[in-house]
């Protein structure tokens, strides 16, 4: 513990660390000030009906991601997730267009019109997306709720989400270049963990008031939090090391002394390549059948539907939520790791991996080796993904606590934090400096 706190004293030695850190937590807490600004021309007063709708389901999942901008009907009240939508959008893209494959091979220069075009795509979702929030609101909203109205409402509203939108992708994009970590993520992760207090508030008064397992049953669910935490770390962290050879040259040239006298590196293979995105691409496929039985005639077959896959802690809608899940991590494993690529670049450095030939048989292996670590970790994913419906019909946990029990919440706060981490490691690693983590896999990929 006190080597943890020198080293996070040792932080604030570093004069650019402690500037990008204070540029970060400044920016990160100008967009929890603009979620809490409503709308011009809405009464701030009379959004209940719109926080009810967000208090549990699809509606709880959607808010927790705009940090409750989406309840308060807010400039932000789209977050950053239209910006997430155009960036998956232009990344499947990069697969089928060969203009987008051209630039992804250009460097820095085709980096920058990538996200030129994310940004332009960005605002085009977030005009077809904007008009949809207002209707909600129309629909849900009481009328004297609305203080403003007619085509002057609903335009200017429309454009000041767009702004929002912009403006939020701009503070990622800031925190990013001039702070610590990865901007977007963090500006996910934040919004996510402003929801947790109340939700584990309402958890506990729901325990202690209602003699519904008392505190007791509150220690036992935080000790089976902590223990999904350590899991999804172990599942953003583990990687498979395929041992690598490269030649050093020697005086006399000599091919078999090369060989005998390489350095003895590894390529790392993560266990789980694709991150929280399987879960992403499942969870708008889950939204499908609900919307489509939700425009067919009000029949039976339509409305148990409807209610199937309207009940994130469901049997029918986990089941097929995992096998999504296992289904979308391999597809997008497979357009992610170019194990050819990789096989090629091998090649081109020298380097070759003992007891297999370089180039096609090398790609060949690679792509063997991902597919079967694959498996486990696309199975690993969608236990961490459907857990929030076990602990809730386990344990009897509360929905709102419930989902940050795994899922995609979880693992973005994890994965986030931990590529923050490694990031003031390598500062002060750099400096001469203990690392915020003594050891451990952390410590070592940074070093």
């Amino acid at each position: 513990m006190k080597k943890f706190i020198d080293s996070f004293i040792n932080v604030w030695k570093i004069e650019e660390l402690k500037n990008r850190i204070l540029l970060t937590l400044g920016l990160l807490l100008v967009y929890r000030f603009g979620a809490q600004v409503t709308l011009p021309g809405i009464d701030a007063t009379k959004l209940t009906n719109l926080t009810n709708q967000t208090d549990e389901g699809i509606g709880w999942l959607i808010n927790v991601f705009t940090g409750g901008a989406f309840s308060q009907a807010s400039v932000f009240a789209l977050g950053i997730m239209p910006y997430i939508s155009a960036s998956i959008v232009v990344q499947l893209m990069g697969i089928a267009v060969p203009y987008l494959q051209k630039l992804q091979k250009d460097g820095e220069s085709g980096r920058k019109k990538i996200n030129q075009i994310t940004r332009w795509l960005t605002i085009l979702i977030t005009l077809v997306q904007g008009p949809g929030y207002i209707y909600n609101l129309y629909r849900t909203l009481p009328g004297e709720a609305f203080m403003l109205t007619g085509p002057t409402f609903i335009f200017s509203s429309v454009l000041i989400l767009v702004t929002g939108t912009i403006f939020a992708m701009w503070l990622g994009e800031k925190i990013t270049d001039k702070g610590i970590g990865n901007g977007i993520s963090l500006l996910i992760m934040v919004g996510i963990i402003a929801r947790m207090p109340q939700a584990f508030i309402q958890e506990f008064s729901s325990r202690t008031s209602q003699a519904n397992g008392g505190v007791m049953m509150i220690v036992i669910e935080l000790i089976l939090w902590f223990l999904v935490i350590i899991a999804c770390i172990l599942l953003v962290m583990a990687v498979r090391k395929i041992p690598v050879q490269y030649a050093r040259r020697t005086v006399s040239g000599d091919f078999e002394e090369d060989m005998m006298g390489g350095n003895r590196q590894f390529i790392p293979l993560k266990l789980n390549a694709s991150g929280v995105m399987p879960i992403i691409f499942a969870q708008a496929i889950m939204f499908i059948p609900a919307a489509v039985s939700g425009l067919a005639k009000e029949s039976d077959t339509a409305l148990s539907i409807a209610g199937m896959f309207n009940d994130p802690f469901g049997l029918v809608y986990n089941i097929v939520f995992a096998l999504l899940i296992v289904i979308f991590t391999y597809f997008y494993t497979a357009i992610t790791v170019p194990t050819n690529k990789m096989a090629d670049d091998l090649k081109r450095s020298g380097g070759f991996i003992p007891g297999v030939k370089p180039g096609v048989e090398t790609g060949d292996y690679l792509d063997k080796i991902m597919s079967l670590i694959t498996f486990p970790g696309s199975l690993f994913l969608a236990l961490v993904a459907v857990f929030p419906a076990v602990a809730v019909s386990l344990l009897g946990v509360q929905g709102a606590w419930g989902y940050f029990y795994g899922g995609t919440s979880l693992l973005i706060m994890v994965g986030v934090a931990i590529d923050t981490i490694q990031q003031i490691n390598s500062y002060l690693l750099n400096k001469h400096y203990d690392g915020l983590m003594k050891s451990g896999k952390n410590r070592k990929a940074v070093a």
